[in-house]
């Protein structure tokens, strides 16, 4: 099973900071994203964030809560520069 099959790539709509500023505590902020069947989910809270090193570039990784109350763990690699979900989050799994 390659990458792209288990890790769906998405469309993210995000910010790349380029100063510390107040209102953007991450470095990349994603706001809204798009999966591959059309669905769009706006991104109310970054619950989670990390970022991993993975060869020479850097997975930032993020489990993010929709304004569905929908839970998702994303993924930004930065040698490929794209974004991709990993799996949706069960809430009681997540933070019992």
């Amino acid at each position: 099973m390659s990458s792209e099959e288990k890790y769906p790539p998405i469309n993210v709509l995000s910010v790349f900071r380029g100063f510390n500023q107040p209102k953007l505590r991450h470095h990349i902020t994603p706001f809204r994203f798009e999966l591959r069947n059309g669905d769009i989910h706006q991104i109310e809270q970054i619950r989670q964030a990390h970022r991993e090193r993975v060869g020479k570039g850097f997975h930032y990784h993020y489990v993010v809560r929709t304004k569905e109350q929908r839970y998702f763990h994303l993924i930004f690699d930065t040698t490929t520069l794209i974004w991709r979900m990993v799996q949706e989050v069960d809430e009681e799994l997540l933070f019992s």
